[in-house]
């Protein structure tokens, strides 16, 4: 697991290859990952923008940014979290990601908060190709 803590906002990453959505053969390699926030500080925040940095192992970058996460824009009152699953793919068996979310108090001030940096690199991915 990773995290990052930015203003008493955990952000926590647990990446997993996927392997029945990947095909190695042609270069085509799928992670989940799931990431939990969690409020530990005494206002409430709401998650409105996110922007990730993804990093195959050449050196490829894709760049995401938009609105909210899975389709909402979750509101967090103190010590609730938020959890949800996405994937990416890559053209490469390994790689990283980072980002970070922008958030809004409830009294209308924003600021960014940190996503860990996160490997998506396994051993079992050389295992299945071989």
């Amino acid at each position: 697991m990773y995290r990052a803590v930015t203003r008493q906002i955990e952000v926590t990453a647990k990446p997993r290859y996927v392997a029945e959505r990947s095909s190695p053969g042609n270069g085509y390699y799928f992670w989940a990952y799931t990431i939990d926030t969690r409020n530990g500080g005494p206002d409430i925040v709401q998650l409105k923008t996110r922007h990730w940095q993804i990093t195959d192992a050449n050196g490829r970058r894709q760049e995401v940014k938009g609105a909210g996460v899975v389709g909402e824009e979750p509101v967090l009152k103190p010590g609730e979290s938020y959890e949800y699953t996405s994937g990416v793919p890559l053209q490469t068996s390994s790689g990283f990601m980072h980002g970070s979310y922008g958030m809004v108090t409830d009294k209308g001030e924003q600021f960014d908060i940190a996503i860990p940096a996160f490997s998506l690199d396994t051993s079992d991915v050389e295992r299945i190709i071989n």
